[in-house]
């Protein structure tokens, strides 16, 4: 029979406001979640291939913030098969779950079953809003066997802040399900007014099909298979073909689609096998997770929370990806300033010229109980997003571009002196408008994550040690767009606001008893004197002065911050202090690449280089090779590996993306544009690899190839292959 459906969720983690918080009423380590992505629709399952709420409240298919099907689940003879594997595809395509019966009592026609003598193969996939499924059934006993298949199924379109654990009053209404001869329609009628519905198809008919299970009884002859097609749409018409070719032309196409998006990008091959695999799935991951909307290519934050547009997690992501792919950080650009503020609205925390946070579809949103509709409430984004445009430039010489985005850079720019700086110090800071908006707004957004020594929680308005470091670099990015586009006057303001705000920020952030930047000032302008990451981001935008840079590295690469996988969100012995809390000692994949990225910026390739290493040891032990949204901040010891993060997204961007940006932080890497070069300075490769081949590395208007072989603490360059009159330059 399949399981009860989940009756309540305890919200027990804590990774944002209380009032968001995400239930962790059953570990997704535990539950070896298998999901899969296309464009607005995703899908948690379990390793069999099941969608099991009573095992995991995250489980089902999701489209547009709602969820299509709460209840997916595959029996033989009324009990569920054995698990022998599954998989998700390299370029995570298709999950593919490979099950067989158990010892299935005798029947009055026949023997009984013993175990592992039907073997069922699941492959599934999402594509255009619909997942598809080819059941393959094979008999392997040397007799004839009859059983039963059941697929039970059941939607209850709950909201995915519901799923999350928020709780409401009220809900719509759903509908009595529709049941055809071998189609049923699900539907929902929400206080929203909108209908929501999921259509299952199958192929062939039924045995008997009703509003909550379709069954097939099958006689199979020994070796004898047989194929049964699902087609599960969201919210879509009804389809002009059957389940059967559906599942045909869609694999196809979804297949043709991956290929298109890997093309987009250079590619990376290294001497080490573990690497490869790792990188090949992290390349895979931002793939699924990039969706194509009417302005470029754009990455969504992960799965299964933030399946959806964040401002802060795409900018970072284009900024680690930015050598390997251009035309995403181009996508990134344009769809914010497509959908930046241009008037005040405190209830969604929106300001002329201010960056988006996140936009949601679900029913809670558009109703107003969770304000995320189209939600402002990040600090960084807006800075950031004046960064990417400078870095884009100087990766692409893409001035038609940048004079395109020129009215959303200067109200971003607007945004910053104007509204950012609420108290005319010179900073940045942040306080919510609205009463039930996120009460800390830059990328570590707990509402216990900016504190003071003793642990008291900052109050606010708040600056934050990183968000004055990406105002210095959107200043100083602003000069330089502003100088290509012939406006020296302005060119100058810019850089004389960035050369101020640097001496500014040294001032009041740097501790010389703390050994590195605080990590803010709360509203009374006093220091929260702790040891945080948030320091590594001074050096990634460049606002410290040289000479502070030794010390923040040092503490940064100290037994307290650096666990031996990573650089931990906050230091050991610090109040607070929780390796596994969601900011307060954890460890961010995406948060060590910026961080290493800014090391590197300041000569320190060797500390780089640890938490190049950290990450890739860690890496092999998770599932699938893949690097998740965060894991706990434990110590490093020898033969046990990381200790994962209950309801960590996997697949989440910046995670995925942050490999890439290691690696860069290693070759040194960047581009001369005019003089048609990529750059590497000081180049390096970790005890890890020993060879590195680029292929088709964009440079200007061409592509070049490059090998890269680790001599000692330095490496040597060739080209191996070029397309237009392009090179590479080496500097010591």
């Amino acid at each position: 029979m399949p399981p009860p459906d989940a009756a309540a969720r305890a919200a027990a983690a804590d990774p944002q406001e209380p009032g968001y918080a995400i239930a962790a009423s059953a570990s997704q380590i535990e539950a070896m979640p298998r999901t899969l992505k296309h464009d607005e629709t995703f899908a948690v399952f379990d390793a069999h291939g099941d969608a099991v709420p009573g095992l995991a409240s995250n489980h089902g298919l999701f489209h547009r913030d709602t969820r299509h099907l709460s209840q997916f689940f595959l029996t033989i003879d009324g009990v569920r098969p054995l698990l022998l594997g599954s998989t998700v595809r390299d370029d995570n395509a298709t999950l593919s779950c490979d099950l067989t019966n158990p010892d299935l009592p005798a029947r009055s026609d026949q023997s009984e079953l013993a175990h592992d003598l039907i073997h069922l193969r699941r492959s599934r996939f999402l594509f255009r809003g619909a997942c598809h499924e080819c059941l393959s059934i094979r008999n392997f006993d040397g007799e004839t066997r009859t059983f039963e298949i059941g697929l039970f199924f059941d939607a209850d379109f709950v909201d995915l802040f519901e799923v999350r654990g928020s709780h409401r009053a009220k809900r719509g209404r759903i509908a009595a399900p529709v049941v055809g001869e071998s189609h049923v329609g699900l539907s929902y009628r929400g206080l929203d007014a909108r209908t929501r519905t999921t259509r299952l198809a199958f192929a062939p008919t039924p045995t008997s099909l009703k509003a909550d299970r379709a069954l097939y009884r099958l006689t199979l002859k020994p070796g004898e298979g047989f194929l049964i097609f699902v087609e599960i749409r969201c919210d879509g018409i009804e389809p002009g073909r059957d389940a059967r070719q559906a599942f045909r032309l869609g694999l196809k196409d979804i297949r043709a689609d991956m290929r298109a998006r890997t093309a987009r990008s250079a590619g990376v091959s290294s001497s080490n096998d573990h690497f490869n695999e790792g990188l090949r799935r992290a390349v895979s991951d931002l793939n699924v997770l990039i969706t194509d909307l009417p302005e470029g290519p754009y990455p969504y934050a992960g799965v299964p929370w933030f399946s959806t547009v964040f401002g802060r997690d795409a900018l970072i992501t284009a900024f680690e990806t930015l050598w390997v792919t251009p035309t995403l950080a181009r996508g990134v650009l344009l769809h914010l300033a497509a959908n930046q503020a241009t008037t005040f609205d405190p209830e969604a925390d929106a300001e002329p010229g201010k960056i988006l946070h996140e936009v949601r579809f679900g029913e809670m949103a558009e109703l107003g109980e969770v304000p995320f509709r189209r939600y402002y409430g990040s600090i960084d984004s807006t800075p950031l997003f004046v960064m990417l445009a400078g870095a884009y430039l100087e990766r692409t010489g893409d001035i038609e571009t940048l004079r395109q985005l020129w009215p959303s850079l200067d109200a971003a720019l607007g945004w910053m002196r104007e509204h950012g700086d609420r108290d005319g110090d010179g900073f940045i800071e942040y306080g919510r408008r609205r009463g039930d908006g996120l009460v800390n707004q830059g990328w570590k957004d707990s509402h216990d994550s900016i504190f003071h020594a003793d642990g008291q929680l900052a109050n606010g308005p708040i600056a934050l040690v990183e968000v004055q470091g990406y105002a210095y670099a959107a200043w100083n990015a602003a000069a330089a767009i502003a100088r290509a586009l012939g406006d020296l006057a302005a060119a100058e303001a810019y850089a004389a606001r960035a050369r101020d705000l640097r001496t500014a920020f040294d001032a009041a952030f740097f501790d010389p008893a703390l050994g590195t930047y605080v990590l803010a000032l709360d509203g009374d302008k006093a220091p929260c004197r702790v040891r945080t990451s948030n320091a590594g981001h001074a050096l990634f935008s460049g606002i410290a002065f040289p000479e502070r840079a030794e010390a923040v590295a040092a503490c940064l690469m100290d037994t307290s911050s650096f666990s031996g996988w990573g650089v931990r969100t906050l230091a050991a012995g610090e109040a607070r202090f929780n390796p596994m809390s969601y900011h307060n000692g954890s460890v961010w994949p995406h948060d060590n690449a910026v961080v290493a990225m800014g090391l590197a910026r300041y000569g320190f390739r060797a500390e780089a280089a640890r938490i190049f290493e950290g990450l890739f040891r860690a890496s092999v032990y998770f599932d699938l090779r893949r690097i998740p949204e965060l894991f706990c901040g434990f110590a490093r010891q020898r033969n046990r590996g990381p200790v994962g993060y209950p309801v960590a997204c996997a697949p989440q961007a910046w995670a995925a993306a942050a490999p890439l940006a290691l690696l860069q932080a290693s070759l040194g890497l960047s581009f001369d544009v005019a003089e048609r070069r990529a750059v590497f300075e000081r180049p390096m490769l970790p005890e890890f690899l020993d060879t590195l081949t680029l292929t088709g590395l964009a440079v200007a208007d061409g592509r070049i190839d490059v090998k890269v072989e680790r001599v000692d603490a330095t490496a040597a360059l060739s080209v191996i292959n070029r397309q237009g009159d392009v090179g590479i330059r080496v500097e010591a």
